[in-house]
């Protein structure tokens, strides 16, 4: 598998069998379009199944790893009226399942932001390493959203449910030290050197034996249970949320660059 570009807006390399998948669209701080969730699918599932890729390292170009969903992709939201939980069961779901079940070592490079959809890709990968200018925030309720790209199935499992709630409730930003004491971060390491340093860790567990791929199933199974169920209930709250007067409210003052006042509807 040669060096090829992706067919929309991010990159594929292959090294010694280490992948690497990086995201580009640098000047959204690479935020999230429906042609790319579906384009990234495709690329997850091609690297699932090569053989010549033995661990993977996901990225994001420029000075961010992930803003989350792009507000103006008009295939996921054309109006304010259309219901979100399509384009979470069609497109983020099968993604993040792909993801979190791929038996292959998945390790992620962040830098800059990882907010919304892009903390959920990141808390999908099996590892994070974080440079210190990272910043990270669940960002939903900034909106009037409910949570989905699976932050409610896995950040309670590795930062506790206490924290989790509290990060998911308010939205608030959090840097790469908090994130690190919350346990999100597997290392933390100088601003500019997360790709360099997870391709190293990915250059490592691509030595490994053929168990690492039965070891990560059995976590999987017995450590998140029913990552489909889970990932369709997020769906179904996301539906509802995206039906209140405060999404509509949320959406209307993103667009605006202003502060939202919801009214609990």
């Amino acid at each position: 598998m040669a060096s090829a570009p992706s067919p929309v807006e991010h990159r594929v390399s292959l090294d010694a069998g280490v992948a690497t998948v990086t995201l580009e669209r640098p000047a959204s701080y690479n935020a999230l379009t429906a042609d790319m969730l579906e384009s990234l699918l495709v690329t997850f599932r091609v690297l699932r199944e090569e053989a010549a890729v033995r661990a993977i390292v996901f990225t994001g170009a420029g000075k961010g790893f992930c803003s989350g969903q792009a507000l103006d992709d008009r295939r996921t939201l054309p109006d304010p009226n259309a219901d979100i939980s399509v384009a979470v069961v069609e497109r983020y779901n099968p993604l993040l399942e792909t993801l979190i079940t791929l038996e292959k070592p998945v390790v992620a490079a962040i830098n800059g932001v990882a907010a919304g959809a892009g903390l959920g890709l990141a808390l999908a990968c099996d590892f994070r390493i974080v440079g210190e200018d990272a910043i990270f925030t669940t960002a939903f309720a900034k909106i009037g959203l409910a949570c989905d790209a699976g932050t409610t199935l896995l950040l309670p499992r590795i930062a506790g449910y206490a924290n989790a709630l509290e990060l998911c409730l308010t939205g608030e930003r959090f840097d790469a030290q908090r994130a690190n004491a919350l346990g999100l971060v597997t290392r933390l390491v100088p601003t500019g050197t997360a790709l360099a340093e997870a391709t190293a860790f990915a250059s490592r567990l691509a030595e490994g034996p053929a168990s690492l791929a039965y070891i990560k199933r059995e976590l999987v199974r017995n450590g998140l249970g029913d990552v489909r169920a889970a990932l369709a209930f997020e769906a179904e709250m996301q539906s509802l949320a995206g039906k209140t007067e405060d999404f509509r409210a949320g959406l209307a003052a993103f667009s605006a660059k202003q502060q939202p006042r919801f009214s609990g509807r």
